[in-house]
């Protein structure tokens, strides 16, 4: 394997030639693999033929949004995704993260701290590994009649109908399933999860929630898994046993 293959490829989605172009020298400086598209059909272009470490996917994009393309990302593959918003188009921030973006960064920006949450972003998606050589354990955890496949990396319900996660859902549940019956502060959940420092008023954490809730069909008014600890944060509250 060349030097060229083990960098990571980060491929950036941005309708504005001039941004695509200052990023992929930018990131290439700096030691990464970089390709470009314009939009989401030449992304999937690029998806079918290389193997992508992240997505920078701008949101506002011709044809298909950048949120349905967030969604369907999130949806059928693993693949980090940071997500590129207007200043103040806070609306856009929140349903993104609904949707499964791992982070979020608003234009305009200073590419080096693109830069610095590029690799934050693949520090996290790294600390839960999908090769079976690592050394993350392997296996099922069962919980109140679900099921978290930790090789597949998706949920299944009593019924046996499999629930896709995106990576920070995955994140998120195994964080809880590895600390239940533990109340978690909002910041704890933050750094555990993404590996950074909540910032004032950062409510992300409680979108994250929110999205976690629904996927297990956990009602938001009078939750059962996870609950809110008024003050303090969020707590799973059912008994988690692992299978190997």
């Amino acid at each position: 394997m060349n030097s060229e293959e083990r960098k990571d490829h980060i491929l950036v989605v941005d309708d504005d030639a001039e941004i695509r172009q200052l990023l992929k020298v930018f990131l290439e400086k700096h030691g990464l693999r970089a390709s470009t598209a314009a939009d989401g059909k030449a992304m999937w272009r690029v998806l079918d033929k290389a193997a992508i470490d992240l997505i920078v996917l701008d949101l506002m994009l011709p044809g298909e949004s950048g949120l349905s393309l967030c969604q369907k990302l999130c949806a059928e593959t693993h693949i980090p995704v940071i997500m590129l918003t207007a200043l103040d188009e806070d609306t856009d921030r929140i349903i993104g993260l609904e949707m499964g973006a791992d982070d979020y960064l608003a234009k305009p920006f200073n590419p080096r701290e693109l830069l610095a949450r590029i690799h934050s972003v693949l520090r996290r998606a790294r600390a839960m590994p999908d090769t079976p050589d690592q050394a993350e354990p392997k296996g099922r955890l069962h919980f109140q009649g679900w099921i978290l496949d930790t090789v597949a990396r998706h949920l299944i319900s009593a019924d046996g109908v499999v629930v896709p996660l995106s990576g920070g859902e995955y994140r998120l549940l195994r964080v809880f399933l590895d600390r239940p019956n533990r109340v978690l502060s909002r910041d704890q959940l933050l750094e555990l999860v993404s590996g950074k420092e909540a910032a004032p008023f950062d409510r992300s954490i409680d979108v994250q929630v929110g999205r976690l809730r629904r996927r297990l069909g956990d009602d938001s008014r009078e939750p059962r898994l996870i609950k809110t600890v008024r003050g303090a944060g969020y707590v799973f509250t059912e008994s988690v046993r692992a299978e190997d």
